[in-house]
């Protein structure tokens, strides 16, 4: 069973598919202590779940996440003068963070970001972080962090020059501007774009259709994908094949191959 430690985030788990929701909606889903500590937490039970085979991520009411909460930072800021006091709070919040990008890698299950209105700061970092996106055509985006004065995290700049390349990257966190979600579209940030009436059923549908899918597979596929930016053409081969060989031993594999020459669709189990 997956669970939060706190009310800001929830979570719901149905046929296979856990609902990670941002619940902080009259903050537009800000990131807090208690978000981080929740993530970290969520992220870290997934890592290991064998009943959850796909994830979606998304936020309560009508943004995704405006990044930290800088109204708790002044609060922080305004009550410790120490400057090294409140670099150390800072540390122990990112450290949540950081956690959390590290356990979404791991994780076996594909996890699709399923945005609407608002995606800013640590928005787009988690955002970068899933596997999938889905967005609704209002939503929009910054990264931001140059408009309070420091730089971003969350992953975001190791995600982004990875998917934009690097000029395109260079200029969204310097300049911060706000862009759109056809945007995000063009420069590979998103996988589609759908209207805000449709964005929660297509999430599903999207959900449902992976948690039919071969999840060992599928895992593997992730893996593989994700450590291709650091691996040699020869690194990379051994690693297909390895991944392939263990499929082999897998119930789904057997009930793929089998279903292909009964000319049927095969009924995967995860096995």
């Amino acid at each position: 069973m997956i669970t939060s430690p706190n009310e800001t985030v929830l979570t719901d788990v149905r046929d296979g598919v856990c609902r990670i929701t941002f619940n902080r909606p009259q903050a537009l889903n800000a990131i807090t202590i208690d978000v981080m500590t929740a993530l970290k937490e969520i992220t870290g039970q997934l890592r290991t779940s064998k009943d959850v085979r796909v994830v979606i991520m998304q936020g309560q009411g009508d943004h995704f996440m405006a990044g930290g909460d800088v109204k708790a930072f002044k609060t922080m800021l305004d009550e410790e003068p120490d400057r090294d006091k409140t670099a150390e709070q800072f540390d122990a919040r990112l450290s949540r963070v950081h956690a959390t990008i590290e356990n979404m890698r791991a994780m076996p299950q594909p996890i699709i970001a399923s945005v609407r209105g608002a995606a800013a700061g640590a928005g787009v970092s988690l955002m970068l972080a899933c596997d999938l996106a889905l967005v609704s055509d209002d939503a929009f985006f910054t990264l931001a962090y140059c408009h309070i004065g420091t730089s971003p995290d969350g992953g975001s700049t190791y995600a982004l020059p990875r998917t934009v390349g690097l000029k395109k990257a260079m200029e969204i966190a310097l300049l911060g501007d706000r862009f759109t979600a056809q945007d995000a579209l063009d420069w590979g940030m998103v996988n589609r774009i759908v209207p805000a009436a449709d964005l929660e059923a297509e999430t599903d549908k999207l959900a449902a259709r992976l948690a039919k899918a071969a999840g060992h597979a599928n895992a593997e596929a992730k893996a593989l994908l994700n450590a291709s930016f650091h691996s040699s053409l020869g690194e990379q081969l051994d690693a297909e094949k390895a991944a392939f060989i263990r499929n082999t031993r897998t119930g789904d594999f057997y009930e793929g191959v089998t279903a292909f020459a009964e000319k049927r669709k095969p009924d995967f189990t995860g096995e």
